[in-house]
C-alpha cells in the first residue's frame, strides 16, 4: 500500500477501513506513521482518541510526544507512564477527570505540584501508583506531606494506593502527616519507605479520628466502632524495622488482611524489645484471612537478622496458616530445616515459596516435598551454599513449577539441571552465581521446558561453547527464550552473540554487561538481527555496560534502520559513551525519541533504585 502523496492509495481507502487497520497498530507505530500524509495524520489522531487503556512504560515520552498521543482522547480510563523525561508542563496533559487508573513510573523532574494537580483533576481515580525520585528543591518535607494529604482528599474513591519514594531520607518525613480518613474504600496500601513509628501512629490516629468524629457519643458507647482499616485487604511496607509493636498495631486494626508484605532495612542491630520475636509471629495468627505473607530483612544498611525468631515461631505460623498460598522470608538466621519444612508440610495449597539468604537451610528442608509438590508454582532459594543437586531433584517432582530461582546456590550443577530440564511448565530459570558448566547447559538445550527467561549471570565456568550447547540443542529454548542475562561471564565473546543472533529470534531483553571480549562485531550482528520468518527484530532492551572493547564506531549501528524496535540500551563505560561518542549519542537521541540511552550503569531498563531484587 502506498503511504504518501495526493494520488497515493490511502486517499482512496474508506475511512472506516483505514481506522480499522490503524487500530491494530501500537502507539509507537501510530506516532511514526502520523507524519507520512495528511490523511494518515487525521486517521492516527482518531485512532489515538479511541484508546481507553494505554501503557507507555516501554519508553520515556517527552512532553511533545505525550501531547500528540493524549491530545484528543476523552475516553482514556487507564494510563501507565514512564515519566523519566516529563516535568510539570506535562501534568495538565495526563491528569484528567475521567481517569480511573494512573501509574506514574520513574518521576524525576516534577515539583510537588504533581500532588495538587492529581487531587484537583483526577477525582475518579480508583488506582494510583507513584514512583518518585524528585529533588523537590527548596520545598519543606512536611509541606510536601500536606500536599499529598490534599491529593488524597481529592481522590476519595481510591481503592489501590502505592507511594514509592526513592530518597529515603526525605520520604519518612513526608509520610508524617499522612491521613487516609477520606478514603473509605481503600483495599490496597503500599508505602516505601516509611517507619514503624509512623505506621503505628497512623493507625492509632485513624482510630481516634473515627471514634470522635464519625459517630455520636451515645452510639460510640453502645456499639463497637469500626475504622476504615477494616476494609484494607493488602498492606505493603518498607520501613526501618519490623517489631512486635508494629505487628500488634496491624493485627488490631486490619483483621481482614489477605496479603501482608513487610520489609525492613535497619541501620543498627535491634534490641529484643525493638524487634520481631516469636511472640510477634504468634500475634499474626489472628489474621484468619491471610493467604500471602512476606517478612524480609535487608542488609542494605546493616547486616542485622531476626535473631529473636526461631523454629518455634515458624511452627506456630505454619500450623495456624494452613491456607497460605505465598511465603517469602529473608534474614531469619536462627530458623532451621525444621521450621522451613513445616511450612511446606502444613500449607498444602502453597504456590510460592521464597527464602533469601538462609543460614541453616539444607537439602533436608525438601526431603519430603511430595506433599507440596502438586501446588508449588514458584520456588526461590537465594544465596544458600548448603543445598545441592539433591534439592533440585526433589523439586523436579513439582510438575506445576513455573519459576525456579537458585540465585547464588553455588553447589548446584549438572545432576540438578538434568533433573529439572523436563519440567513441562518451567518458564523462568535463574542460575546466577551457580557452579554450572558448558556441558550442564546441554541438559536445558535438549529439553522441552518452555523457558522464556534465563539468568546465567556470573556463571564463571560458562563460555561460548556453553551458549552453543544451550541454543543449538534439540529442545525448545531457542524458540521460547525472551530474556537472557549473561552479565559478568568473562568467557563470552562475539561467537556467543552470533549464536544468539542466529537462534534466538524471539529475544526482547539481552544483558551482556561486563563481558569484556565482546567487540563492535557483536553490535553489528545484533543491529541487523531479524525475527522469525523475516519479521522485525523483537529486541527491545540491550545492556552492554562495561563491554570495554566496544568503540565509538558502533554508534553507526544505533542509527536507523538498525535496531528498529530498541527502546533501551545501557552503554556506560564503553567507547560508545566516551568523549568521542557523546555528540553521536545526543544526535541519536534526537533522531530516535523512543530510545533511552543510559550511560550511568543502571540495571536493565534503569530499574535499580526503583526495585530491590536481591538486597542481601
Amino acid at each position: 500500500m502506498m503511504l504518501g502523496g495526493r494520488n497515493g492509495g490511502l486517499e482512496s481507502l474508506p475511512k472506516e477501513l483505514l481506522h480499522e487497520i490503524l487500530s491494530k497498530l501500537g502507539v509507537i507505530s501510530l506516532c511514526s506513521a502520523s507524519p507520512v500524509s495528511r490523511t494518515l495524520r487525521s486517521s492516527v489522531t482518531r485512532a489515538l482518541s479511541t484508546i481507553s487503556t494505554l501503557d507507555l512504560s516501554e519508553f520515556s515520552p517527552d512532553v511533545q510526544i505525550l501531547s500528540q498521543i493524549l491530545n484528543d482522547n476523552i475516553v482514556l480510563k487507564s494510563l501507565t507512564l514512564d515519566c523519566w523525561r516529563l516535568c510539570d508542563v506535562s501534568i495538565t496533559i495526563f491528569s484528567r477527570q475521567h481517569l480511573v487508573e494512573l501509574v506514574l513510573l520513574r518521576c524525576t523532574l516534577f515539583s510537588s505540584r504533581i500532588f495538587t494537580a492529581i487531587g484537583e483533576n483526577c477525582p475518579n481515580l480508583r488506582l494510583l501508583t507513584m514512583e518518585m525520585a524528585c529533588d523537590f528543591d527548596h520545598e519543606l518535607p512536611h509541606s510536601i506531606g500536606k500536599q499529598i494529604v490534599e491529593m488524597l482528599k481529592g481522590c476519595m474513591y481510591l481503592e489501590h494506593l502505592s507511594l514509592n519514594f526513592k530518597k529515603h531520607i526525605l520520604s519518612p518525613v513526608i509520610f508524617n502527616s499522612l491521613d487516609l480518613t477520606h478514603i473509605q474504600n481503600l483495599k490496597v496500601l503500599q508505602l516505601n519507605p516509611t517507619s514503624e513509628q509512623q505506621i503505628t501512629s497512623l493507625m492509632q490516629s485513624q482510630r481516634m479520628y473515627t471514634n470522635k468524629g464519625s459517630f455520636p457519643a451515645k452510639v460510640c458507647n453502645q456499639v463497637s466502632v469500626k475504622t476504615m482499616y477494616l476494609n484494607l485487604q493488602s498492606l505493603s511496607l518498607v520501613l526501618n524495622r519490623i517489631t512486635d509493636k508494629l505487628i500488634i498495631s496491624i493485627t488490631k486494626n486490619l483483621p481482614h488482611l489477605i496479603e501482608l508484605y513487610l520489609e525492613d532495612r535497619p541501620d543498627l542491630e535491634p534490641w529484643m524489645d525493638q524487634d520481631l520475636t516469636n511472640h510477634g509471629l504468634l500475634l499474626l495468627c489472628s489474621l484468619e484471612y491471610l493467604t500471602r505473607l512476606s517478612l524480609t530483612r535487608s542488609k542494605q544498611y546493616y547486616p542485622a537478622t531476626f535473631k529473636w525468631v526461631n523454629d518455634m515461631g515458624i511452627f506456630f505460623l505454619a500450623e495456624t496458616f494452613r491456607g497460605l498460598q505465598s511465603v517469602k522470608m529473608a534474614g531469619f538466621s536462627r530458623v532451621t530445616d525444621a521450621g522451613y519444612s513445616s511450612i511446606l508440610q502444613s500449607c498444602s495449597g502453597l504456590q510460592k515459596f521464597e527464602i533469601i539468604n538462609p543460614v541453616h537451610l539444607s537439602d533436608l528442608t525438601f526431603h519430603n516435598v511430595v506433599g507440596a509438590a502438586s501446588s508449588l508454582i514458584e520456588v526461590r532459594i537465594a544465596c544458600c551454599d548448603i543445598i545441592t543437586d539433591d534439592t533440585v531433584e526433589k523439586l523436579s517432582t513439582c510438575r506445576n513449577l513455573e519459576v525456579l530461582d537458585l540465585w547464588g546456590c553455588k553447589s548446584i550443577g549438572s545432576y540438578g539441571l538434568g533433573s529439572i530440564a523436563n519440567l513441562e511448565k518451567l518458564t523462568k530459570l535463574n542460575l546466577c552465581w551457580t557452579a554450572i558448566t558448558n556441558s550442564d547447559l546441554s541438559f536445558i538445550g535438549n529439553a522441552n521446558a518452555p523457558i522464556s527467561s534465563l539468568c546465567l549471570r556470573a556463571c564463571k565456568r560458562v563460555s561460548d561453547e556453553g551458549i552453543a550447547s544451550l541454543l543449538r540443542g534439540k529442545g525448545t529454548i531457542s524458540k521460547t527464550l525472551v530474556s537472557l542475562d549473561l552479565d559478568f561471564i568473562e568467557g563470552l565473546s562475539d561467537r556467543a552473540i552470533f549464536t544468539i543472533v542466529e537462534f534466538c529470534r524471539e529475544i526482547t531483553d539481552l544483558c551482556v554487561r561486563c563481558c569484556f571480549s565482546i567487540t563492535d562485531d557483536s553490535i553489528e550482528g545484533l543491529g541487523r538481527m531479524e525475527g522469525f520468518e523475516g519479521k522485525q527484530s523483537p529486541l527491545r532492551r540491550l545492556d552492554v555496560y562495561r563491554c570495554r572493547r566496544l568503540s565509538h564506531d558502533s554508534l553507526k549501528m544505533l542509527r536507523r534502520p538498525y535496531f528498529p524496535g530498541l527502546r533501551w540500551i545501557g552503554v556506560g563505560q564503553t567507547g560508545l559513551s566516551s568523549a568521542k561518542g557523546e555528540d553521536g549519542l545526543l544526535e541519536i537521541s534526537g533522531d530516535r525519541p523512543w530510545l533511552h540511552i543510559c550511560s550511568d550503569g543502571c540495571e536493565m531498563g534503569c530499574s535499580d533504585g526503583w526495585q530491590f531484587p536481591h538486597q542481601l
